[in-house]
């Protein structure tokens, strides 16, 4: 496109909102934006439409476009634009929004069609936008102005790129997104499932989903206990006066889980573990000697996010933090995120992601979303451009990104399909000591305010997991995999041989295998080819013979045969290193 891309995608929502009313001319449009690879537009229809009817919808946007060689707008009154729209309560309610701020009410016309709208679209639709670069991607429910009370509607999304090669290459990622989704993938793989009767949003570990759960959650904990950080623990529930105090009721009250105890007090089930970690430290008073402490917490929370928000493991009602939180000196803080910066990025190396890293600020613009004085949040994030400095990065400016109660450095990594995922962050508090009069004794004897560091590794081991489970496509590295050899006997003459070879592998530490049955030897091969095990032994009489084992990588590769001890001795050295 020769002109401005979102201009443009908003330019379609148009030319698609025109094309549903050509062909379902009792449909009643609502709104629709431009978004980060296209557009979307919500209907009621008097009738159900399926993924079916979208070639047909597309197709008359795309008879549509060459009479669009213009847009031209109209400033009205409320009372012109409430007889144009007459029909549309949806559009009616807008109207009454806009005139409440005090706007202008804008119509905008291209062929035939016209909109309520504030503007932003390509001159000439016809010459600007060619027929081969935007395409309808889906449907999904919506409700109305996105509150679960109103009534839902039906959201039409489409894909719109600069050009056909980017539409295309954008469609190829999506089809192999899909063959990756973890949604699919995790059960197939017998990693957790979703039960009705449990509810949506809170995913059911099973023995080999848990056991991956463990691994990474083990291989965060030994970087952080080389580095002094003490294990704790802490309960699921709390009263609400933790959270007015530390100024997460106010601000998270509609997202928290309530329970009204028999005695009819308020608790809640914590959506996260700072407030509880300030009152592990507030226990006793600590000199600036035993500064920092550093606690170490994996455990569930809890956040009531509405049923259209989920999303499999990225997005659920209960998951697991690897969380930590240091209590320190100010100026012991630079250090702290040193350390902290060096844990992330050995973790995320171990699967070959390259990171970047967004400085997230406050809004200056917008105080009262912020708790702390303007002074405290230009110490902090004085403190985290110098660690960026240091670390000789170049980082991205995260200007609004900033947690409420402080700026964090946010770690950022792209998957094999080129998708950027928002993964640890590390964040720098100065407001919730305050809150919670947290202080040291210096070496004044004095009382010294003290600052609090919140670090999360893979931020929530379910999203980590959503991640990791589409970047490998489920193949995950050795150290990793639920079952990491098969061993497959060629028939049942070899079985012994074969669970001799197991009981090997087991004492060196290896999870294995031994593939019996009726089956063809092929077909216990390509069975573990689908459940990504790592490496497959196959034994038959000549290896017997020559006491050596046939081995084969995941991938077919076919590594030959080798003494069971070369084998083991080979795996071993790829565990400890991560490979």
């Amino acid at each position: 496109m020769a002109t401005d891309l979102e201009h443009a995608r908003h330019t379609l929502a148009h030319l698609l909102a025109a094309a549903v009313l050509k062909l379902h001319p009792d449909a009643k449009r609502t709104i629709g934006p431009a978004i980060d690879t296209g557009f979307y537009y919500d209907f009621e229809f008097s009738s159900p439409i399926s993924e079916e009817d979208l070639p047909r919808i597309e197709k008359e946007m795309k008879k549509l476009l060459p009479t669009w060689t213009s847009f031209e707008h109209k400033e009205v009154t409320p009372d012109e634009a409430r007889a144009f729209f007459k029909d549309n309560p949806y559009k009616l309610e807008l109207i009454d929004d806009i005139v409440a701020k005090g706007e202008k009410l804008t119509l905008y016309t291209s062929g035939e069609f016209t909109d309520l709208c504030r503007g932003g679209h390509v001159d000439d639709p016809s010459h600007d936008i060619p027929a081969d670069s935007f395409k309808l991607d889906k449907l999904a429910g919506a409700y109305w102005r996105g509150d679960e009370k109103n009534k839902q509607l039906t959201r039409i999304y489409g894909l719109a790129f600069a050009n056909a090669g980017e539409l295309n290459a954008y469609v190829k990622m999506l089809e192999e997104a899909r063959k990756r989704d973890h949604k699919i993938l995790g059960p197939q793989l017998d990693l957790f499932v979703f039960s009705d009767l449990v509810g949506s949003g809170l995913p059911l570990w099973t023995p080999r989903g848990t056991l991956v759960r463990n691994l990474l959650d083990d291989f965060v904990w030994s970087l952080r206990l080389a580095r002094g950080y003490e294990r704790v623990e802490i309960p699921h529930i709390t009263k609400r006066e933790l959270y007015e105090k530390s100024g997460h009721w106010e601000k998270y009250k509609d997202d928290l889980f309530k329970i009204r105890t028999r005695e009819d007090h308020e608790f809640a089930m914590k959506p996260m573990n700072c407030p509880h970690h300030t009152q592990i430290y507030a226990r006793r008073q600590f000199s600036y000697r035993d500064l920092p402490q550093r606690y170490a917490n994996t455990t569930m929370v809890y956040r009531d996010e509405q049923t259209g928000e989920l999303s499999g493991l990225s997005r659920a009602r209960s998951f697991t933090q690897d969380d930590a939180h240091v209590f320190c000196r100010l100026s012991q803080a630079k250090d702290e995120f040193l350390k902290i910066w060096d844990i992330i990025h050995e973790f995320y190396g171990a699967f070959g992601f390259t990171l970047a890293v967004r400085l997230s600020r406050h809004d200056p613009a917008h105080p009262e979303k912020y708790l702390g004085d303007p002074d405290k949040w230009k110490t902090a994030e004085s403190l985290l451009e110098e660690i960026v400095h240091e670390k000789k990065v170049a980082y991205i400016d995260g200007t609004g990104e900033a947690a409420f109660y402080g700026p964090k450095l946010d770690f950022l990594a792209k998957d094999s399909l080129g998708r950027e995922w928002q993964v640890a962050t590390i964040q720098l508090d100065l407001n919730m000591p305050d809150r919670f009069d947290l202080v040291c004794a210096n070496e004044k004897g004095e009382k010294e305010r003290i600052v609090m560091i919140h670090a999360a590794i893979m931020g929530s081991i379910e999203r980590f997991l959503s991640i990791l489970i589409e970047d490998t496509a489920g193949a995950f590295p050795l150290w990793l995999s639920p079952m990491q050899v098969s061993i497959h006997p060629i028939s049942e003459k070899h079985a012994d041989a074969a669970i001799k070879v197991a009981t090997e592998l087991r004492v060196a530490g290896l999870r294995v295998d031994v593939s019996t049955g009726d089956e063809t030897i092929g077909k216990r091969i390509r069975a573990s080819e689908t459940w990504k095990v790592p490496y497959s032994v196959i034994l038959g009489d000549k290896d017997i013979a020559a006491n050596v084992v046939s081995v084969r990588k995941r991938g077919g590769e076919d590594l030959g045969q080798m003494p069971l001890s070369e084998l083991t001795s080979r795996l071993r050295q790829e565990i400890e290193q991560k490979k």
